[in-house]
């Protein structure tokens, strides 16, 4: 989702237009990662001077809710990312600096012969790992 989308979406859905919100949704825009909410608030301080962390949670659940953002779980903290609309995918998520790669195949492909009679109305499938960049800076043992 572009940023011009999300503002929109915002503005349909009752929400205004904030100087903070088209910063927060341009941070994520130009990420290909999932991010948490203090690496956006270490993004946003220095523009927006005692900005809390109640307001980026505020935000980012905002935009999770009308999904804007995705987000998962990692190391126990929960981390988001720009919501990618333009096709079915799943994702590989590097559990060291959060970048993701797009899995094209999906495995519900498999799957929903053993579901047979059951209602599947959603699914999600992450896998977890280190990617090349992290792996070549991880140190050996």
């Amino acid at each position: 989702m572009r940023v011009e989308e999300a503002l929109s979406l915002l503005k349909e859905k009752g929400y205004k237009y904030t100087d903070k919100r088209q910063v927060i949704l341009s941070f994520f825009n130009q990420e290909n990662r999932y991010l948490t909410a203090k690496d956006l608030l270490k993004h946003m301080e220095p523009n927006f001077e005692g900005i809390s962390f109640d307001t980026i949670y505020r935000n980012l659940h905002l935009f999770d809710q009308l999904e804007i953002l995705e987000s998962t779980e990692l190391n126990g903290e929960k981390h988001f990312r720009m919501r990618c609309d333009h096709h079915h995918h799943h994702h590989f998520i590097c559990k060291n600096c959060g970048i993701t790669k797009e899995i094209h195949q999906c495995p519900m492909d498999d799957i929903e012969d053993e579901l047979k009679g059951f209602m599947i109305d959603d699914h999600k499938f992450e896998i977890y790992g280190m990617c090349p960049n992290c792996q070549e800076q991880a140190p050996m043992y």
